[in-house]
């Protein structure tokens, strides 16, 4: 008997199921590559996304002993319209991704336990510290080059003085940014419902934005995040 053919519908639906519901590896994780929160949707039926991925390492001074972690960003609302903007007028706003911020968490967040954090995210809860970003394009086999490919890694050092502290969150920051990294203009409230009227020439932009468990920088030490997204 001749099977008929999947519709158009039901394909739809599937690809609902698995972008909300995403399979699992063999250690019962969600795979990353289909995860809701790693993606920019494009048109139905294309899979465009931007993702994120996180490498934290934390060097002892005096041992040179250092402690790596891996995660995964998110990628915010506002993110969008900063790319719109460098798509529509090179000129302005000045920077794409320009700084790396370090913060603190929420008052009453759990260090050990921090909340997931929302595509509404406009600004880190607490921030103590941020740098500037060297880039470079990424090659097919991982590896820098002076080619133009579709990733980049972002890469920020923090000194022993600098980021002391129990760290609980940290977000790319962009667009109409100061280079004086004293002085600070994000949007306010951090997060809550959000607001599309907000005039980001203003503000700075905040792209992507993850929260961890605490990690305890303390003042022999130094710390690296090297960012890699694949757009």
């Amino acid at each position: 008997m001749k099977q008929s053919k999947t519709s158009w519908f039901e394909r739809s639906v599937k690809r609902l199921k698995d972008l909300f519901h995403p399979v699992k590896d063999s250690a019962g994780h969600a795979a990353v590559g289909a995860r809701y929160e790693d993606r920019f949707e494009g048109p139905p039926g294309a899979a465009h996304y931007i993702r994120g991925d996180v490498t934290i390492v934390v060097r002892d001074s005096t041992t040179g002993e250092e402690t790596r972690w891996e995660r995964h960003n998110l990628v915010v609302k506002d993110a969008s319209i900063l790319l719109a903007a460098l798509v529509k007028d090179s000129s302005e706003p000045p920077f794409g991704i320009y700084a790396l911020a370090m913060g603190t968490g929420d008052t009453g967040w759990d260090p050990m336990n921090p909340p997931a954090p929302t595509t509404n995210q406009r600004a880190l809860y607490s921030e103590i510290a941020r740098k500037t970003l060297t880039s470079t394009f990424i090659d097919a086999g991982g590896l820098p080059t002076a080619l133009r490919t579709n990733v980049v890694d972002f890469t920020a050092s923090f000194s022993e003085a600098e980021a002391v502290g129990p760290l609980v969150e940290m977000g790319l920051i962009g667009g109409n940014i100061s280079t004086n990294l004293a002085v600070k203009n994000p949007v306010s409230p951090p997060n809550g419902p959000y607001n599309p009227l907000v005039d980001m020439t203003a503000f700075e932009t905040l792209l992507n934005y993850l929260t961890f468990k605490v990690i305890n920088k303390p003042a022999n030490a130094t710390l690296t995040i090297t960012w890699r997204l694949t757009f």
